[in-house]
């Protein structure tokens, strides 16, 4: 019988795709907040980054529709492949690298043109280094499991 139908799941795959599928439910409620412009959740980023709701949201408004396609395949795509992941598909695997992918363009265009007003702190530094190597990290696992059979 062959080794990659019968290869059995391991209990880390479903604490990592748990985790991811939190740590990205995070994202995507950012991302949610901002596009649907809930005033409310768009002050408290903005007081957190020392500017107006009013500066957040003509930001995000004033960003263009690749920005916001980059955006949104990042974070949906990384909800997804969370998911696929706890389906034990390899398809997790497609759905994490195109998640970089966009993750990469959007924090480009994010980075080479910031908010106004808005420097650049540790925490936001830290934070998008800890985006990209999540990403990668969860690339590396979801191809190891799709090389070991346990993604089908």
């Amino acid at each position: 019988m062959d080794e990659h139908l019968t290869a059995r799941t391991p209990w880390h795959l479903w604490v990592i795709g748990v985790v991811s599928l939190l740590w990205h439910f995070g994202g995507a409620n950012d991302y949610f907040q901002t596009q649907t412009g809930n005033i409310e959740y768009l002050a408290q980023a903005g007081e957190m980054m020392g500017v107006t709701a009013q500066t957040v949201v003509q930001y995000f408004e004033s960003r263009s529709i690749l920005f916001h396609a980059a955006w949104a395949i990042g974070i949906w795509g990384a909800v997804l492949g969370s998911v696929l992941l706890l389906l034990r598909t390899r398809f997790a695997l497609y759905a994490f690298v195109l998640s970089f992918i966009g993750t990469v363009v959007s924090f480009a265009m994010q980075y080479s043109d910031p908010m106004p007003g808005v420097e650049m702190t540790g925490f936001q530094l830290g934070m998008t280094m800890a985006i990209f190597v999540i990403e990668l990290l969860l690339i590396f696992y979801a191809r190891a499991m799709k090389n070991r059979g346990v993604l089908r």
